[in-house]
């Protein structure tokens, strides 16, 4: 097994904003602005610490983006890449308990040209450009303004060019970008994609990604929270018992595990974890530790459901 290639990177949906998609609540109990600067900045130099140097961010992901930017500002770290994206609005505002659409997606011209003015302050470090959660519906992939757009991007600033998919056409989505070429050259470069133990329907076309060179980003590695045992979920208690049986054989939490799967699995170029404090980060990074073994990956692969289900399923979180 050749999973350790896997680096593991940090996102940093969790860390920008008060409230995220997730089975359980924030582990920051004051809401304030404040509050939530001073943790992002100390689960981000404990990343560093620890030898994380990819972070992923996004205009939507609240003060992400520039929680992200003044931290690598007042260290001027030159061996990190950043990440981010263009395509949604964040329009909760700090509010908790917002009514409304958190985030609005919008995949003009217009948005990447204003969201690139502000996103472009991450650069030298930023290496990964992003439309954030592409479809056939939005039809971003057919808007040749928007790619010739980008095309310039990737070319002016060396940019690797990508997107990031949810929902149940992730592997259409893919196919797709995978053809798409601008003056005879290929433009994307990286695929961030929803891959965990239950969504495991992208997984031919992201292994014809990596054989084609493609940097291939893991997200929601947990399922939102999912592989964790809840009550709410009594459909899935003998995948709890299993994770349970090789948390205990390897010394580590269900996180690990989860995260270990996608590595020996895919083996993909990276694996975010989503953590929101220092010791959630600590737990996730004990996936370095072992290799799970090609039985123990067959059983957990058992487990996958069928793609409707789970973005069905992962519809009815909550924002916490």
């Amino acid at each position: 097994m050749s999973g350790n290639k896997t680096k593991i990177g940090l996102g940093l949906a969790a860390l920008g904003r008060p409230e995220y998609i997730n089975v359980n609540n924030s582990v920051v109990d004051n809401k304030s602005e404040k509050a939530f600067k001073n943790n992002a900045f100390e689960v981000l130099d404990q990343a560093y610490k620890l030898g994380i140097r990819y972070f992923d961010t996004a205009p939507s992901y609240g003060k992400g983006e520039a929680f992200l930017y003044e931290w690598n500002v007042k260290h001027g770290y030159t061996d990190v890449v950043l990440g981010t994206k263009w395509g949604y609005t964040y329009m909760a505002d700090w509010e908790l308990g917002y009514a409304g659409k958190h985030e609005i997606k919008e995949h003009s011209l217009s948005k990447l040209t204003e969201q690139w003015e502000v996103s472009k302050v991450l650069l030298p470090q930023l290496k990964y450009y992003q439309i954030h959660s592409a479809t056939l519906e939005s039809g971003v992939l057919f808007n040749k303004d928007v790619l010739v757009k980008l095309s310039k991007l990737k070319r002016e600033f060396g940019l690797k060019i990508g997107l990031t998919s949810s929902g149940i056409n992730q592997s259409e989505v893919i196919k797709t970008a995978l053809s798409l070429e601008i003056d005879g050259l290929e433009l994307f470069d990286s695929f961030q994609v929803t891959y965990n133990i239950f969504e495991q329907s992208v997984f031919n076309i992201l292994k014809d990604a990596i054989k084609k060179q493609k940097t291939v980003i893991i997200k929601e590695a947990l399922a939102n929270g999912r592989v964790f045992k809840n009550e709410s979920y009594p459909h899935y208690s003998d995948l709890y018992e299993l994770l349970k049986t090789l948390s205990i054989k390897y010394n580590v939490g269900l996180d690990a595990i989860a995260l270990r799967y996608v590595m020996d699995s895919i083996e993909p170029s990276i694996v975010l974890s989503g953590a929101s404090s220092k010791s959630q980060l600590i737990d996730n990074l004990k996936a370095y530790t072992f290799e799970l073994s090609e039985a123990e990956i067959a059983l957990l692969t058992k487990h996958k459901i069928a793609v409707n289900e789970y973005w069905e399923e992962r519809a009815k979180l909550d924002w916490h």
